[in-house]
């Protein structure tokens, strides 16, 4: 495992992370997650990120108990605040930054958390006092590093540009050879101001490991099959898309990688991006996305994958 420094931090995260949306705590049974927690750190995976509305606290909940034993210093934790946790309780105002992050760490049983990310941008609340909470949130030890998650570009800059608040070092996009948006702005304005990617969704949903095909159903007991996971995956599974993405499988035999890794790598390609984020049900699919860190993989290869897709 390869590991980059996060923004402007003294964080070392894994080039390859885990996350925990739609999966621990909701859609993966508690022993088949905790057996993905524990590959992940055999393998050398260090970052583990979640948010407070995954599973309503039920995914902060678990990785509280199953992280319990491991020294608080061998893993960098995230979390995040933003989205409705009761029918009053949703933003990012000073009071919710609060009450929210002392929540978090209470359902994840410790004391601070490495990384605390704004899951969207809050429109009712003035930015000046958003940063102003996080600032104090950083201060108070509460969190070492502050970060955002699906920013607009202006709101970024808007933030940057202030004065004695403490400063983001990352941003968590949805980024993957299906969903470049990211390039437009967000990605050279974050590296012009020390702030590292960690990217969610890098393989689509799971579609650019090429497990779904374009002339059958989805196969039972994946993502797409699932009641509980299967919600964010139907805007992938068109029939050119996933024709699209079958031929990519002959560019990812020439790296030798499957396609799962030959996607993660095109992702870690980019010098902006510290981490790419994977949700894993099985400890095998842990072992396959891990091997992407530090995969060389000839630049033509990609740009011809960035032709096929482009459509």
């Amino acid at each position: 495992m390869k590991y980059r420094k996060l923004g402007a931090s003294d964080l070392e995260v894994s080039e390859i992370s885990l996350g925990s949306w739609l999966t621990y705590g909701v859609g993966v049974e508690a022993d088949q997650a905790r057996a993905c927690l524990d590959r992940a750190f055999d393998l050398g995976i260090n970052f583990i990120d979640t948010a407070n509305i995954y599973g309503h606290g039920a995914a902060e909940t678990f990785l509280g108990q199953a992280l319990a034993d491991r020294p608080r210093d061998s893993y960098v934790l995230a979390t995040k605040l933003f989205f409705p946790m009761t029918d009053s309780d949703r933003g990012l105002s000073a009071a919710q930054v609060e009450k929210q992050l002392d929540a978090s760490l209470r359902r994840l049983r410790t004391d601070y958390v490495d990384l605390y990310q704004c899951h969207r941008y809050d429109e009712d609340t003035p930015l000046e006092e958003t940063m102003a909470a996080l600032t104090r949130a950083v201060e108070s030890g509460k969190t070492r590093y502050i970060g955002f998650s699906e920013w607009p570009a202006d709101k970024i800059e808007a933030a940057v540009n202030m004065t004695g608040v403490a400063r983001f070092v990352s941003s968590q996009p949805q980024y993957s050879l299906l969903w470049r948006a990211p390039e437009r702005e967000v990605i050279p304005l974050s590296a012009a101001n020390h702030i590292s990617q960690i990217v969610w969704s890098p393989l689509a949903q799971g579609v650019l490991t090429g497990k779904y095909s374009p002339d059958a159903p989805p196969p039972a007991g994946t993502r797409a099959t699932s009641e509980e996971m299967g919600g964010w995956i139907s805007a992938w599974l068109g029939k050119p898309t996933l024709e699209s993405v079958q031929r990519l499988k002959p560019l990812a035999a020439s790296a030798g990688l499957s396609l799962a890794q030959f996607a993660l790598a095109w992702v870690l390609r980019e010098p902006n991006v510290a981490s790419a984020i994977i949700g894993a049900s099985r400890p095998s699919q842990v072992d396959d996305n891990a091997a992407a860190s530090g995969a060389v993989v000839d630049p033509a290869l990609f740009a011809e994958a960035e032709r096929i897709v482009a459509p």
